[in-house]
């Protein structure tokens, strides 16, 4: 593969519009690897009928795809902070810094994800909402005198180097993303499957780099969004953030070999096995939680009397629960009666308490063990 000519340090400009210039609809490892990423999504689509209400567990998942994509920013957060930030929401203004990042990427997840029910279409808009929702901003696309250069981190070998610059310059960002939204919507034009046009638009977008901060955040989830746009997955539960993380320095590298050698073959395939695999860990996360919600709520009914459906899936909800989410269920509020139900949950091991300072929150410890599993 030949290298560009470019300067790391001058605006990539002339970064080529889409469709690539490489044919991968008729590359056969390319094909092969698509087969195996589909079949896999399609798994996952079709378990997410089985969950009994699946935007409860969605939104489980959707909090580790959350936490993992920050994670791949540099910012964490323990899970103690997190599941203790959503099952209060009045101590808002008490939530770390990261935690807080945490859960503005899985509010921009799930704006994302109404936005399109209403709209069907990813559009500009849809993608700046994103990204707005992420860093708590109203402001668009960088302005053409943003000096924005992508560098190497701390920890890495010659840091603080120059390793990308994107494009830049009155109009350039605007054009390059509408070329991008027409590539991803129009398929008359564009006949490629939407998997492989994922791949390739997701390595548009980071390269054209939009914001001044938080585009990697965005474009994961624009990402699952436009996956949903094409019913390759009806609600967004694919953990995608995970793979990403173990295989961090080969994503780095991949995304720049398409920049500097046009190396397409390579950064689709690492796409599509990064779908395979998340699939297949998505599929296993659903596969548990059903079955341990199933055991969980036959044992409870065996030795609580009030126990029911409805109480067993808002425990299973996340993994952190206020005994007054319990009590909307059963429709009690006074603190004695929730006390003595909590205790019977406790007593038989569906719960534990946790103390934090004058705070108890209880604890699913089931839950738990499946998500940090």
């Amino acid at each position: 593969m030949k290298e560009l000519k470019f300067d790391r340090t001058i605006p990539h400009n002339k970064l080529p519009f889409l469709p690539p210039c490489k044919d991968l609809d008729n590359n056969p490892k390319v094909l092969k690897k698509l087969v195996s990423a589909s079949r896999a999504l399609a798994t996952v689509n079709g378990n997410i009928s089985r969950l009994p209400n699946p935007l409860m567990l969605v939104n489980t998942i959707a909090l580790q795809e959350a936490k993992t994509s920050t994670e791949i920013e540099n910012i964490f957060t323990t899970e103690d902070e997190l599941y203790k930030a959503i099952s209060d929401t009045q101590k808002e203004g008490k939530i770390n810094a990261a935690t807080k990042e945490v859960l503005k990427y899985r509010e921009a997840l799930w704006a994302g994800y109404n936005y399109l029910q209403q709209n069907r279409t990813i559009d500009t808009r849809l993608i700046t909402n994103i990204f707005n929702q992420i860093k708590e901003t109203t402001s668009g696309f960088r302005p053409p005198q943003a000096k924005v250069v992508i560098k190497r981190g701390q920890s890495e070998f010659k840091s603080g180097e120059i390793i990308y610059t994107p494009p830049r310059g009155e109009g350039v960002i605007e054009n390059f993303i509408d070329n991008l939204i027409e590539y991803l919507n129009d398929d008359s034009k564009f006949p490629t499957d939407p998997l492989l046009k994922m791949c390739v638009a997701h390595y548009q977008f980071e390269a054209i780099h939009p914001f001044q901060d938080g585009n990697g955040r965005t474009g994961r989830i624009l990402n699952l969004l436009y996956m949903i746009s094409k019913g390759l997955l009806s609600q967004p539960t694919l953990y995608m953030s995970k793979f990403i993380i173990f295989n961090k320095e080969d994503y780095y590298f991949k995304l720049g070999a398409v920049t500097q050698k046009q190396a397409w073959e390579t950064w689709t395939e690492y796409m599509l096995e990064a779908i395979e695999k998340t699939s297949i860990l998505t599929n296993s996360l659903i596969n548990e939680i059903i079955e341990q919600m199933e055991s969980t709520l036959k044992y409870a009914q065996e030795k609580i009397k009030w126990y029911n459906k409805e109480i067993n899936e808002v425990i299973f909800s996340q993994p952190y629960i206020k005994p007054q989410i319990i009590g909307k269920i059963i429709g009690k509020t006074s603190r004695t009666t929730l006390t003595k139900y909590v205790n019977e949950l406790v007593e038989h091991k569906i719960l534990r308490p946790k103390k934090d300072g004058v705070e108890v929150y209880y604890i699913n410890d089931d839950l738990l063990r499946i998500l940090e599993g």
